[in-house]
């Protein structure tokens, strides 16, 4: 066999394992896809009958097995609105201070294996320290700030690290760039750095936002009320939400049928608002990374 043959045989066997690999890959992703949208299919068809205009805008009656989920959709972007405000600032800014400012490579390290063990914590461990803290030493009981500072607390980690990591993507030219021309450091990432990292810490917002507005153990011990007609008027009231609304009739209705329908209906819901904020978000991202492109 000449050498031009082995050449040629060589590259066929390349050619080979990579349309194998190629294919097995592809075929990988259509199965997450696929199954994907038959998890929503599923919600979607058992679901959508529930819909109405009635379903979103009353509240519950008859034990949960009629009228609507209006309380609950409240409760749920209270929960996430108030968590955000808390955890957006502090997550952020302790990702700057751990990229920007941080020099001891030991404290660095400590913090981050500190808040990769955080995030792997149980969500049910968060809601009984919220209890602890939040509800019984801080005397603010079942209440919003309640929900609202361990829910945060949950989703820190997820927010430092996708800060840090966005603020690592920026190539240190710029850092060297900004200070050469007499900005400070504050300046430098305020004007600089931030604008450019900011279409990037915005996924980690959405994924915390994701994660908080479907958590159920963390509002059980914290917040959430078992049957809660009407809407609170402060952020020391109870309030219900959509996730424990979505549990409680799944497992303790009285009438089964319509339990099941009104709880594929709010898992609908649920699904829709995640949705629409991460929409939101991202069109907010891209807007940002226009915004950066074009400066």
């Amino acid at each position: 066999m000449t050498t031009q043959k082995l050449i040629e045989n060589t590259d066929k066997k390349k050619e080979r394992a990579q349309k194998i690999a190629f294919g097995l890959f592809s075929a990988m992703s259509a199965t997450v896809v696929l199954i994907l949208f038959f998890i929503l299919g599923f919600i979607l068809i058992e679901g959508m009958g529930a819909i109405s205009w009635d379903f979103l805008t009353k509240a519950p009656e008859d034990g949960m097995t009629k009228g609507g989920i209006y309380p609950a959709i409240i409760g749920t972007l209270y929960l996430v609105i108030g968590s955000s405000l808390i955890s957006f600032p502090i997550g952020i800014m302790s990702g700057i201070y751990m990229n920007e400012y941080a020099t001891n490579g030991k404290v660095v390290r400590f913090i981050r294996i500190m808040t990769n063990n955080l995030s792997g914590v149980p969500s049910v461990v968060f809601g009984l320290f919220g209890m602890a803290l939040f509800v019984s030493a801080l005397g603010w009981g079942d209440s919003i700030i309640a929900g609202s500072f361990t829910l945060a607390l949950m989703s820190l980690p997820l927010i430092i690290r996708t800060t840090e990591e966005a603020l690592k993507s920026i190539d240190d030219s710029f850092r060297h760039g900004s200070l050469a021309l007499g900005a400070s450091r504050l300046q430098t990432i305020r004007r600089v750095i931030l604008p450019m990292a900011f279409p990037n810490i915005i996924t980690g917002l959405i994924l915390s936002i994701g994660r908080v507005s479907g958590e159920t153990a963390p509002i059980l011990f914290t917040v959430a009320a078992y049957f809660l007609p009407q809407l609170p008027n402060s952020i020391f009231d109870q309030c219900m939400a959509l996730p424990y609304h979505l549990y409680v009739i799944s497992t303790s209705g009285t009438d089964i049928e319509a339990s099941r329908v009104m709880a594929y209906g709010t898992a609908v819901v649920l699904i829709l608002i995640v949705l629409l904020v991460n929409l939101l978000a991202n069109a907010l991202r891209n807007y940002f990374a226009k915004k950066v492109k074009m400066n």
